[in-house]
C-alpha cells in the first residue's frame, strides 16, 4: 500500500489562481481540489502502465514523522477503480 501526504497544497492553488484568490479559499477545499487532481492524474498514468488497483482519499488519515496516525473520524472522501 502506498500512501501520499500533499504538503504544499495552498501553494499550488496560488501558483494556478494567484496568492490572492487562495487567501480567499479555505485550506480544506485548496487540499481535496489538489488532492483530487492528483487522484485523476495517477489513475490515468497508472492504467496507461498496465496498473490495476484503487485509489483513495482519506478524511482523518495522517503521517506523522514515522506513524500512521488515524483520528477519530476516519471518512472515506474519494475512491478511483484503475
Amino acid at each position: 500500500m502506498i500512501v501520499l501526504k500533499i504538503t504544499n497544497a495552498s501553494d499550488v492553488v496560488a501558483a494556478n489562481i494567484g496568492r490572492f484568490l487562495e487567501r480567499l479559499t479555505p485550506d480544506e477545499y485548496d487540499q481535496t481540489k489538489v488532492e483530487d487532481i492528483v487522484i485523476d492524474r495517477l489513475v490515468a498514468n497508472l492504467k496507461a502502465e498496465g496498473i490495476r488497483g484503487e485509489v483513495a482519499a482519506f478524511k482523518g488519515l495522517d503521517l506523522s514523522d514515522d506513524d500512521l496516525v488515524i483520528h477519530d473520524q476516519l471518512k472515506l472522501r474519494r475512491r478511483k477503480t484503475i
